[in-house]
């Protein structure tokens, strides 16, 4: 009867989080602390930081479903705990970066924030391949909080077999969530400015 307590207790959390993360993001994503008057610099330092760290959770990822197949549960916990908290210092991080720089257009060879025919002739299909990993990975971010959390929540409760089964479709995701995220950085970062 615990167990369900504890489902029931965190079945709001997850719901109110898995909502208001993707519309924080989405809000603040739209804020230049430059148009409010603040003078900030651009934290232009960060991406290859918050791609690196992508990187480092995808690793954490393996180590931790590699652990756990070894029946090694507490380097598990351990692992996939620090891998959410890589997810969330990745998030603070972007938000962070957005808010002080302009967005970089994928294809912007001459830096100067526009895209024009020629540019656009330069990177060719790659353009719509870049798009097509972006998009993929930005749906499949707000996708996998709720999965994340849920399959948290289940090993917390001590519910291993339901933990096992969603785990196995969070796992997937998650993953593809990190890699895809360097591969969104190593496409874009030619045209930072």
């Amino acid at each position: 009867m615990e167990e369900n307590t504890i489902d029931q207790k965190f079945n709001k959390f997850i719901i109110t989080v898995s909502i208001l993360i993707p519309l924080v993001v989405a809000i603040l994503f739209g804020v230049k602390l430059k148009d409010f008057g603040y003078s900030v610099q651009p934290l232009s330092f960060l991406p290859p930081i918050y791609a690196s760290i992508n990187g480092l959770t995808a690793i954490v990822l393996v180590v931790a479903v590699a652990s756990i197949k070894k029946g090694n549960r507490k380097l598990h916990e351990r692992l996939m705990t620090g891998a959410i908290c890589l997810s969330v210092t990745f998030l603070v991080m972007y938000v962070a970066y957005h808010m002080t720089s302009d967005s970089t257009k994928f294809g912007d060879v001459n830096h100067d924030g526009l895209l024009d025919l020629n540019e656009k002739a330069q990177v060719g299909y790659v353009r719509l391949v870049y798009f097509f990993i972006l998009i993929s990975h930005i749906i499949l971010s707000i996708a996998v909080i709720p999965l994340v959390l849920i399959t948290y929540v289940k090993a917390l409760a001590s519910k291993f077999d339901k933990h096992k089964k969603i785990a196995k479709i969070t796992f997937p995701i998650w993953l593809y969530v990190a890699v895809t995220g360097v591969i969104v950085y190593l496409m874009i970062s030619p045209y930072y400015v």
